[in-house]
């Protein structure tokens, strides 16, 4: 009986061998290609890595650089303040500098005002010997032409 038996479980044996075959096969193939996927992916993840360490490069030199502009733009900034603080205290000397003239051209104004006046009086005084002399000339001329007309 066991010889009868011998043939179809050697058969079943030899089916079961191909099987475990081509499912040994199959599997080096699914290792095969798992390999050439994680090699892939290995790729995909070295280069993304690389692109985000550049990107953290890139965004780290970008915002030291803003960081230097805004230390630059607080140091011009204080220097504008101290100018304008400068502009300030020039412009109070300024302001006294004004007031100092206008006292002085309130000054001139009022010493142009008795200038003129003097001045209009000195006229008057001249004006009124002017008239005097002219009437005194005329009296002269009227003497002389009375002389010139009773010698005549």
């Amino acid at each position: 009986m066991e010889s009868d038996d011998l043939e179809p479980r050697v058969e079943a044996l030899e089916n079961q061998v191909r099987d475990l075959t081509a499912q040994m096969r199959g599997s080096k193939e699914d290792a095969a290609a798992a390999r050439v996927l994680a090699g892939a992916a290995d790729r995909d993840v070295d280069e993304m890595r690389g692109e985000i360490r550049d990107f953290r490069k890139a965004t780290t030199a970008g915002f030291n650089a803003m960081r230097q502009d805004f230390v630059d733009l607080r140091g011009e900034f204080g220097v504008l303040r101290d100018e304008f603080a400068d502009l300030r205290g020039e412009f109070g000397v300024l302001r006294d500098d004004f007031g100092v003239l206008r006292g002085e051209f309130t000054d001139l104004r009022q010493d142009f005002g008795v200038l003129r006046d003097h001045v209009d009086r000195g006229f008057m005084e001249m004006r009124g010997k002017f008239d005097a002399t002219a009437a005194g000339q005329q009296q002269i001329v009227d003497l002389l032409n009375s002389i010139f007309i009773e010698d005549g």
